[in-house]
């Protein structure tokens, strides 16, 4: 027999009875390894033919282009980040908006964005003396940017406002993460991964690790996808705080001095200006209330002075909806309290955002103000962090004056303090720092007399600590005795 006659033979034997065609089903195709397909009728023959050659380089070529498109989706660069369509012409602007501390004036400022349906992406501000630079992170089309800047103009203590989204800046973010690592395999893993992405860890409790990164975006969010598969308990994250790169065009943004102090036998008229308070007018040399407390973060900028008030650390979870920051710092500023100090940074829950604010005031009155947050639709859960032992953090970029010969002692000093070098030009030296503000206004202090041009703080951030050690309580201890 010839070749083909056996080929035929074995397909014959390879088919069983013509039973489909009895029952009205379509006829079973066999293919043999060589291409050729083997098609069983009902009287028991079957028919040979091969399949076309292009027919089968087009099936070779749809599985690849599926397995390629399945690998696509599951490989991704360590930066990029989930993206999100947004609608024609509208883009993420950063607004950089620097003023005089006021009380009220973040609920101001925030409402300039809520009574136009504008929703703050992430926002960062710390007080630095008596002066502040926001961070705003906000989406719209341009002509929706410059109406806000226009607007935010407009206040009163609003020194200078500026759209810096298309110029040359440094970005950084900070965030606290406590993830799930109990001890074993998954402890180290979690550790190893900490150590690539130069997190550090400030906490560690018998199920949990708290770890602080900071960088741009991309790494931060990178950091909190790899952090994800151990199980990720809560997110205390900043928002993004902006300085541009190199010199500074036109005059100084923040000169940080001391302001004078004023003697008892030569005080300063009092205006009208100084009268106006955010929503009540108070005459300032008959009523004293919390309106008039100065800067409390950790008693750094007022050492010495005797107050009967705290500095509260609040954490609010909030649904991220337009608006919601206005509701929520509007319960202080009705009231006179001064916020010194805001972060809101997205939560670890899918469409929440949390809000870490610093505002003084003694136990009694934040409970009061708790309860009145409580009562907000918006808001989720209002907790106190001041009432148990919490890890807190802050980041801070300066901007300092260097020569060409001052760089080493500038390194020096920043190597101190455990700081890193984000930019060098000419004239300058951008310096970020992490960690309490004693130690910031530490080396502010020492930076003082080359010259600081510029400021951005991110806000303090804080977690409680599951490990119940209370460092405040052991910084009294050594102090005290």
């Amino acid at each position: 027999c010839t070749q083909e006659t056996r080929n035929m033979q074995a397909l014959r034997k390879r088919v069983t009875g013509g039973l489909a065609c009895r029952q009205g089903t379509c006829p079973p195709r066999v293919t043999s390894p060589q291409g050729v397909s083997a098609q069983q009728h009902g009287n028991g023959s079957v028919q040979i033919a091969a399949a076309p050659a292009h027919r089968r380089a087009s099936c070779v070529k749809v599985h690849a282009a599926a397995d390629s498109s399945a690998t696509a989706e599951r490989t991704y660069d360590v930066y990029v980040n989930d993206l999100k369509p947004l609608k024609v012409g509208e883009s993420k602007h950063v607004l950089s908006v620097f003023v005089a501390d006021e009380a009220g004036l973040i609920n101001r400022v925030a409402g300039v964005f809520g009574r136009r349906g504008a929703n703050i992406e992430s926002l960062a501000v710390g007080l630095t003396v008596d002066k502040a630079l926001f961070t705003i992170v906000v989406t719209g089309t341009e002509a929706t940017a410059s109406n806000l800047v226009k607007q935010l103009s407009k206040l009163v203590k609003v020194r200078y406002v500026e759209d810096i989204t298309k110029t040359e800046r440094l970005e950084r973010e900070m965030m606290l993460l406590k993830v799930n690592a109990p001890p074993g395999s998954a402890r180290s893993e979690v550790l190893q991964t900490a150590q690539i992405f130069r997190a550090r860890v400030n906490d560690v409790a018998d199920r949990t690790l708290t770890l602080c990164v900071s960088g741009d975006p991309g790494k931060v969010t990178a950091f909190e996808k790899a952090m994800h598969k151990f199980g990720i308990v809560e997110i205390a994250r900043t928002g993004r705080v902006c300085l541009r790169r190199g010199e500074i065009d036109g005059p100084t943004l923040i000169a940080h001095k001391a302001p004078e102090p004023v003697l008892p036998d030569s005080p300063e008229p009092i205006t009208e200006e100084d009268q106006a308070a955010d929503v009540y007018i108070v005459d300032q040399t008959e009523v004293k209330g919390v309106w008039e407390v100065g800067n409390l973060l950790e008693a750094t900028y007022n050492a010495g002075e005797a107050t009967d008030y705290e500095a509260h650390t609040l954490s609010i979870e909030v649904a991220d909806v337009p608006g919601v920051l206005n509701q929520v710092t509007s319960v202080f500023a009705r009231r006179g309290y001064n916020i010194q100090s805001l972060a809101v940074g997205s939560s670890e829950r899918e469409g929440m955002s949390r809000i870490l604010m610093v505002v003084p005031g003694t136990e009694p009155t934040i409970a009061k103000l708790l309860r009145q947050l409580n009562k907000l639709v918006f808001v989720q859960s209002v907790k106190d962090l001041t009432l148990m032992p919490f890890v807190n953090r802050e980041l801070l970029m300066i901007k300092v004056r260097c020569s060409a010969g001052q760089r080493g002692e500038v390194r020096d000093l920043a190597a101190i303090f455990r700081a890193d070098i984000l930019d060098v030009s000419a004239n300058t030296l951008t310096i970020e720092i992490l960690g309490k503000e004693d130690k910031m206004k530490a080396l502010t202090d020492l930076l003082e007399p080359y010259g600081i041009l510029e400021i951005a703080r991110t806000g303090r951030i804080a977690v409680a600590r599951d490990s119940g050690v209370d460092s405040k309580l052991l910084e009294n201890l050594q102090r005290f005795g």
